[in-house]
């Protein structure tokens, strides 16, 4: 019998919440009953981004009120799809909640994920599991990327050696052998869209660079580039994991701060090809026999980026996720839908090979639907 979860995910980029509803045969996805996207009221948002970006002092009274907000949105994200959707709430078996990450350092075992799963659960009147990093971390993992796992079950392929590609606030890659000739290895690459908003948002006030065109108008400066992928991070092997709160503007200033003289443009052209270059580098490092690669999460939609990944990748092909059976933006949603089915199932989530964890665990604390 086919089953039916919902997952919610919000990014780093913290743009809002993506929410699908997810049907699963013999632990395969079958397809989307359901899909949406709920934003963020403006004023959570950068609240949110300064937090994680930041790390301003916060007060207990406000530390609450946070996870208890960004607990109503994801509530409010679920109701909104599953009355848009038609689907029966009665035949849906749990929700998977990822929460927004407002740090996370790998090494150091520390992670937070927050928005309240008890308010989501009351919302819905659904079994709600959420908190799905932190076990992986307390059996000596990084905690994250946790899409790889999903990553194999949906792109491997027998013949071709595939490497997945997450374009989100940071990015992260995937690798898949052929016919699973091979361990399969996922880490954080380096910044991605993160860095580059950040800086779309200082020089013109636009929370994004629409389709990359900013980047393309600009002259990269190979100085800035090089300074920037100087730093000790692009250099470690795997399992790794990042944050916004490690690659965020203040890092690239600080790393080369002649780019506040530069040409907005140029700037913007440089951070694109920093990306670029990391997410190549690690691939050539880490499957040299990719012939393809799939790119999802937000850059996905940014043009730019990926006709600079062609040209990195002379050999590899370069396609968006829609080409294999599901559209970048709800890649990562489909992951959490996919990895509390895992959980009810009481099947692994974590890839040892991935994370470093001492073992393959179920992963996530459920919160049974209230009676």
């Amino acid at each position: 019998m086919p089953e039916r979860y919902i997952g919610l995910m919000s990014g780093t980029s913290a743009d809002g919440i993506d929410a699908v509803i997810a049907e699963f045969t013999d632990d395969r996805l079958s397809g989307l009953l359901g899909s949406l996207h709920h934003d963020y009221p403006d004023a959570l948002r950068r609240r949110l981004i300064e937090v994680s970006v930041d790390q301003p002092a916060i007060t207990l009274a406000e530390f609450a009120a946070l996870d208890a907000a960004i607990g109503d949105a994801f509530a409010a994200a679920a109701r909104n799809l599953i009355r848009d959707s038609g689907v029966d709430p009665a035949s849906i078996t749990a929700i998977g909640s990822h929460g927004q990450t407002l740090f996370h350092d790998g090494p150091n075992a520390l992670t937070l994920q927050m928005g309240d799963a008890n308010r989501i659960a009351a919302v819905t009147g659904i079994s709600t599991i959420s908190d799905f990093r932190r076990l992986d971390l307390a059996l000596g993992g990084q905690g994250a990327p946790l899409a790889p796992a999903f990553h194999q079950a949906l792109f491997a392929d027998a013949l071709e050696s595939r490497c997945a590609l997450n374009l989100g606030g940071i990015a992260n890659i995937t690798t898949l052998p052929a016919g699973g000739r091979g361990s399969v290895i996922g880490y954080d690459t380096g910044p991605a869209n993160g860095l580059m908003d950040e800086w779309m948002l200082r020089c013109s006030g636009q929370p994004f660079d629409d389709n990359g065109a900013f980047a393309a108008s600009g002259k990269p400066d190979e100085a800035m580039i090089a300074a920037l992928l100087a730093d000790p991070y692009f250099a470690l092997p795997a399992p790794k994991s990042t944050g916004r709160d490690y690659f965020r503007l203040d890092w690239a200033v600080k790393r080369c701060p002649a780019m506040l003289d530069m040409a907005a443009a140029d700037v913007q052209a440089s951070l694109a090809r920093v990306t670029v270059r990391s997410v190549a580098d690690s691939i050539r490092r880490t499957m040299p026999d990719a012939a393809r690669l799939i790119v999802c999460g937000g850059g996905s939609r940014n043009a730019e980026l990926l006709r600079l990944l062609g040209e990195a990748l002379p050999g590899v092909a370069v396609d968006t996720s829609t080409m294999h059976g599901l559209a970048p933006e709800w890649i990562e949603a489909a992951a959490f839908a996919w990895l509390a089915m895992r959980r009810m199932n009481g099947q692994p989530g974590n890839l040892p090979s991935v994370t470093g964890a001492r073992r393959a665990v179920a992963l996530g604390a459920v919160l049974l639907a209230p009676r």
